[in-house]
């Protein structure tokens, strides 16, 4: 949502917004001249909007029952969703989607970034703030356009791409899809959407797509990698030949992945080898992925890890990296019915951590579901030291642990423990 109000912003267009809390990025927005509220009311409405000159964008996430937005649904306003705009404007570009349950942030980053280094003239819209250019949206021109391909509500349906990539089909948003087999269907169906060539993760039930993967033996296939002082350095092996010497800053084996996907695709386009090294060697990250900070002796890691496998990632990567130190996490479960979906899962991954603070259970768009609770799925983690801990006392606690390293995780408010952490990890 963030970038499309950038999006707009960028042509001149006065635009303003509804969010539910204040955060780091609300700020950012109103501090580039974009006019926000907080509260739901009739009066936050401007009288000077009409629907001759009002275009109302919302997301799935906004319950049914939001005043606002019924005010503007029972008055002829031009409402669309944030997909259908998506679509709208990529339909006239030569669009590049990225769908999967996680990777597609990093991936369509990753790529976003090495079109504007070619040179080429594209916009990439993205779910997450890419530390390069401090923003959710790469502006170069509108000839390409990358956007991530959201699964939830099915909304990357309406989108009508040339490329398409997909990194991942993990279960997820059961309490719209009702199956893991309802939920794969979909993403076979939008498969079927791209209308040029298709980029998948080796191993995905989808067929006639070009694959990639890490030494999978897949026609994009990241090879020989070594680790040099926590960077990675691998070679790609293409359908025609190796290209060598490749280095990618960001932690785990799934971001070469990641990598590996874009650089497919830059491939395809047929950019210059060398620019393509040189992009993917200067991408420094996206926030909340995996971003890392070396303070007084600690180390502290945030994350946007809000699935089972995600939290495995991190997790896994965090042991690899620092082998015998003492993690602790502090999670903040997203949603009751993803909480309720895989709380066996996430009890499972939680495990992986020495030490536990759980926070309770972000709601977002849900209401309470009787019985599950952060209380619930702490007694099927098996750890010792583990306690759950409500937001406002999670800085209290997280200075009475002794710790190596600290990890944060989650994609709900959790966000608001960064800079607070940050500051008390320099004043010891």
């Amino acid at each position: 949502m963030s970038a499309l109000a950038r999006y707009f912003k960028s042509l001149e267009k006065v635009v303003m917004g509804y969010d539910k809390t204040p955060t780091e990025l609300t700020l950012q927005l109103e501090q580039e001249g974009i006019d926000l509220h907080f509260e739901d009311h009739l009066d936050k409405i401007p009288k000077f909007l009409t629907p001759e000159n009002t275009l109302v964008i919302y997301t799935p996430a906004v319950p049914g029952n939001h005043q606002e937005l019924n005010y503007f649904l029972q008055n002829g306003f031009t409402v669309l969703k944030r997909s259908e705009v998506l679509g709208e404007i990529t339909r006239n570009t030569y669009g590049i989607a990225v769908a999967g349950t996680h990777g597609k942030t990093t991936t369509s980053s990753v790529l976003g970034h090495i079109l504007k280094e070619a040179g080429l003239k594209s916009t990439a819209f993205l779910g997450g703030v890419v530390q390069n250019y401090d923003s959710n949206i790469i502006l170069n021109g509108s000839e390409i356009t990358v956007s991530e391909a959201d699964e939830f509500d099915r909304s990357f349906l309406r989108l009508s791409p040339k490329i398409g990539i997909i990194t991942s089909m993990d279960a997820d948003h059961l309490d719209i899809y009702g199956s893991k087999e309802e939920f794969e269907h979909t993403f076979i169906e939008f498969s079927q959407k791209i209308t040029e060539k298709l980029f998948v993760r080796k191993g995905l039930p989808i067929s006639n797509a070009s694959t990639y993967g890490v030494e999978s033996g897949a026609d994009f296939d990241a090879v020989n990698i070594e680790i040099k002082n926590g960077i990675y350095h691998f070679d790609i092996q293409t359908p025609d030949n190796i290209l060598r010497d490749f280095v990618l800053k960001l932690p785990g084996k799934h971001n070469v992945e990641n990598a590996t996907a874009a650089v497919a695709v830059a491939i395809y386009l047929k950019l210059p080898v060398e620019r393509i090294k040189s992009a993917l060697g200067n991408f420094i990250g996206v926030k909340r992925r995996f971003n890392r900070w070396d303070i007084n002796g600690k180390t502290y890691i945030d994350d946007y890890a809000h699935h089972p496998t995600e939290l495995n990632a991190v997790i896994h990567s965090v042991k690899d990296m620092f082998p015998g130190k003492k993690i602790l996490g502090v999670f903040q479960p997203h949603l009751f019915s993803r909480t309720r979906d895989f709380q066996e899962g996430f009890a499972k991954s939680l495990g992986g951590f020495d030490e536990l603070i759980l926070l309770e259970i972000y709601p977002a768009r849900e209401e309470p579901i009787e019985g599950v609770t952060s209380l619930a799925l702490l007694e099927k983690i098996n750890l010792e030291n583990k306690e759950v801990v409500s937001l406002e006392n999670a800085m209290e606690k997280i200075k009475s642990k002794d710790f190596d390293v600290l990890v944060t995780v989650g994609a709900g408010n959790i966000d608001t423990l960064v800079k607070p952490i940050k500051e008390w990890l320099h004043e010891n």
